[in-house]
Order: structure tokens, then sequence, then C-alpha cells
């Protein structure tokens, strides 16, 4: 009797070593080495000596190819206390941290450190809420709706902005090359402002500022995580990666820019406490400039530069096939839609490609809600409930175990095909492609509004020009690219 009962606990442990697939499950390999010195050592190969994507697989490949590894995550001395996490490198074992059941994403957005509340009139934004606080589905509910209500405006405010962008451009290139990057900054926090709240467009609320003011507050939040702002790189690294900068420094600017998110969404306040969402009108004003400053003109102000980079770097035979495309369905003098791109598959496919090569938010954070066995491809191991998950998401949506050619930029990927069920991969939104954002989850609200931008620049690129070329210089945000010549639409030429 009792050898039978010995030799049943043995079976029975031997089966809890053994993951949902079957695999051994393992501790994780890796480490964090020693405190302090470590990390600091860690965060100057990160940033400068090796940058991410090199750190990420010289540790790999130390760890004998394993892709859930330990590793140190700036910014740490003396910012973090802890910059121990555990890295989830490969397409299967990144889906935890999309699985709001296992990760808590309370304070994780910004890694291991969190900025100050003072940086947002004292309230702790949406972002920074897990799906399970109550707050958060109050808040979101908000924001989706917002999203979905003002959808209709995307198509003609930006076709405001952004023809007086290429106009812009037009009237510069002749003179010489023409940067990309400055223009969309400003053309596009007028175009985000107002394709959410309408009214007056910042830059005429604010003046030439409203830009400055809103780059500079973005920088108090990141100036930790953000790398090749200042030269030399031992300066930057002492000024933005060592200590944290006072709030006290865009108190005015903050100040203004909240004023006037006061007025231009004041509808959108009034109807959320018309509906007792049990969300108070200041708290709620302070996420939507989260939301319009942070989630929306922050991640158009990296995507945008990305889809433009891969165009010019697919060159005259994709634009030919985008441009008919384009033409067939919007001739010039009729209005581009959001639902006339909808029905444009090469157009769809190359923006769903460039948020899969480079996501705008490459990072993914989250704490193990109760012990966990992670999987990757090959292996299993074993989480403890209250470890830092991370993932570098550009390694998971470029896994060559999910896409074919998975580093390179391919056009059609999404078209037809095998390939066109991969759309769950691609995660940029913090949630599949095909997936809904909703109050009880963490995808982003304004997923559908981000993918139809991207779908009305290319249309917009592809109706005025027939061709163009231009530089691109790789950063580690977003790239430079600048425009060295644009062939305009022979219906567009004079």
């Amino acid at each position: 009797m009792t050898s039978k009962t010995a030799s049943s606990s043995v079976a029975d442990e031997a089966v809890t070593k053994l993951s949902p697939s079957g695999f051994p499950v393992k501790e994780v390999p890796g480490g964090y080495g020693v405190p302090f010195f470590s990390p600091l050592k860690d965060r100057l190969d990160y940033y400068y000596l090796q940058g991410a994507e090199e750190y990420f697989r010289s540790r790999i490949a130390r760890n004998g190819g394993a892709t859930v590894l330990r590793v140190n995550m700036p910014p740490g001395p003396f910012i973090t206390r802890d910059s121990g996490v555990v890295a989830l490198l490969d397409a299967r074992s990144f889906a935890v941290l999309l699985d709001d059941a296992k990760v808590d994403k309370t304070n994780t957005l910004d890694g291991t450190f969190m900025p100050s509340l003072k940086l947002f009139g004292g309230y702790r934004p949406l972002a920074f809420l897990d799906a399970a606080d109550p707050r958060h589905a109050a808040i979101k509910g908000v924001v989706i709706h917002l999203a979905v209500a003002r959808m209709h405006q995307v198509a003609p405010t930006f076709d405001v902005s952004f023809g007086a962008m290429f106009d812009a451009v037009d009237a510069g290139i002749d003179s010489g090359p023409v940067q990309f990057n400055k223009l969309n900054q400003h053309h596009m926090f007028d175009f985000t402002c107002c394709g959410l709240f309408g009214g007056t467009p910042p830059s005429k609320a604010m003046g030439d500022g409203a830009v400055t003011k809103a780059v500079k507050w973005l920088l108090l939040q990141l100036h930790p995580i953000a790398s090749k702002v200042i030269k030399p790189w031992p300066l930057e690294d002492l000024l933005l990666h060592t200590f944290r900068l006072p709030a006290f420094l865009v108190r005015r600017d903050y100040a203004a820019l909240t004023a006037y998110f006061a007025e231009a969404a004041a509808t959108v306040l009034d109807d959320a406490e018309k509906a007792q969402t049990g969300v108070s009108r200041d708290e709620l004003l302070h996420n939507l400039v989260f939301v319009a400053i942070f989630n929306a003109y922050g991640g158009f102000k990296i995507f945008l530069p990305h889809l433009v980079k891969w165009l010019a770097r697919a060159g005259p035979a994709l634009h030919a096939r985008l441009a008919e495309e384009v033409r067939a369905d919007v001739p010039n003098g009729s209005e581009i839609t959001v639902s006339a791109v909808d029905k444009m598959p090469l157009v769809k496919s190359v923006v769903w490609e460039a948020l899969r090569v480079n996501p705008p938010v490459e990072f993914q954070y989250g704490r193990a809600r109760q012990d966990l066995v992670v999987e990757s491809h090959d292996a299993a191991y074993r989480v403890r409930k209250g470890e830092m998950l991370f993932g570098y998401q550009p390694m998971a949506t470029r896994d060559g175990r999910v896409f074919k050619d998975a580093g390179e930029f391919v056009p059609e990927r999404f078209i037809a095909g095998s390939e066109r069920g991969r759309l769950r991969n691609v995660v940029w939104s913090n949630g599949p492609e095909d997936g809904d954002a909703a109050e009880g989850n963490k995808q982003c609200p304004g997923k559908d509004m981000v993918v139809a931008v991207g779908r009305l620049m290319v249309a917009q690129l592809f109706r005025r020009y027939d061709t163009f070329a231009a530089d691109v210089k790789e950063l580690p945000l977003k790239p430079i690219v600048t425009f060295t010549s644009l062939t305009k639409a022979s219906s567009s030429k004079e």
C-alpha cells in the first residue's frame, strides 16, 4: 500500500514538471549579476555599446539559444531599484503579456520605473491601470466611445492637415531635401487634436509653441528610457538616465496643454458627466490629455516615419502598384475616405506589414499574477508570482517560426495565402490585430484609428505622387526620413 502511494506521488510530481505542451518545466536561465554594477553596465550595453537588438541576441546566445531569460532592463541606477525582468523574446512566450488573466499591468507601462503623477495632474492615467481596476473600465469606456464616434472625422481632418504638409513638402523640395519628421511632428499634432475633438487646432489656439510643449511633456516622462538625444553619449547617460528630471520643469507647459484640452474636449467631458461614469471631470480631462498626446500623437510620431521609410526603400515598383490601386478607387478630385482605403488590399497589407516589422511600442511589461509556466517554441519555464515580465515586441513579431522571411518587409504579406491568417500575431496594439479593444482588456482603444491613418497616408502619397525617394537615418525610437525627390502624378502636374 505504501509502495503504491509513493509511486503515485512520484508520478504526480513528474506530471507537474511537464508544461501543457509536454515540455519539462525548467528554471529561467540568465541572471542579473552584481547589484548596481551589472544593471549599470547593461544599460550602457543596451543604449550605446550594443544596441537593443544585439543586447538581446547576445544574451540569447550566451544562454544556449533560450528566448526566455533573465536580464536587466534600463534605466537602472539610480532611477530604478530593481532592474531585473524575465524577458520573453519569441512570439509564443510574448503572448503571455497579452493575457490579462496572467499579468497585472498596474504601473508597468514604462517598465521598471513609474513617472511622477505630478506630470498627470496627480492622477494615474488609464495606461497605468490594470484591466481589473474598476476605474480602467470607466475611463476606457469613454475613450472607446470617443474613438468610434470620431472615426467619420478621421479622413477629412487628415486630408486638411496632411494636405497642408505635402504642400509644404512641394514648396521646399525644389530648394533641397525636406525632412518628413519635422513636418509630421507639427501637422500630426493638429490632426490628432482635431480628429479626436474637433474645434481649433492647437497650432492656432496656442501658437507655434504648441508642439514644443507637448514634446517637452513627453520627454519628462520618458527621458529615463530615451537615447541618442544628447551628444556625447556619456553626458546623455548622466543627464537622462541617472536621475529623474523634476516635473516642475514642464508645469507651465502642461497647464497650457490642459487648458487647451479642457475647451477642445468640453463636449466629451460634458457627456461623461451626464453618463455618471464615476470618474471626476478633472481626472477624465487629464486622461484625455494623456490619450491625445502620449498614446495618439506619440504613437503617430513613431509609426508614420517607419511607414514612409519602408515605402522609400521599396522603390518605384511598389509605388506603381500602390498608385494604380489608390487611383482606381479614389481618382483625383474624389474624396479619400476610411471606407475607400478599406477596399485596397495592397494598401492594407503594406500598413499591417509596417506595424509588424516596426511596432510603435517596442516594449510590453506586466507582473505575473500567480506562478506561471511560460512556453517558448522549444521549452517551458517556471515564473513566480510577482516577477516582472518583459517582451521586446520586434523580436516577437519578426519571429521566423511564425512568419516566412520574418526580418524582411514584404508588402503583400497580408493580402492572401497562408500568412493572411497570421494577423493575430501582429500585436502592436497590445492585442491581436484581429481582436477588439474592450473595457476589460488592455488593447489600444484607438487601434482602428491608427490603422486607418496609416492607410490614409499611403493613399494620400500615391494619389499625389507617382514615386519618391528619401534618405533614411535609423535612430533607436524612429528613423529620420528626408525626402530627396518626388515625382508628381501625371494628373497633378501643371
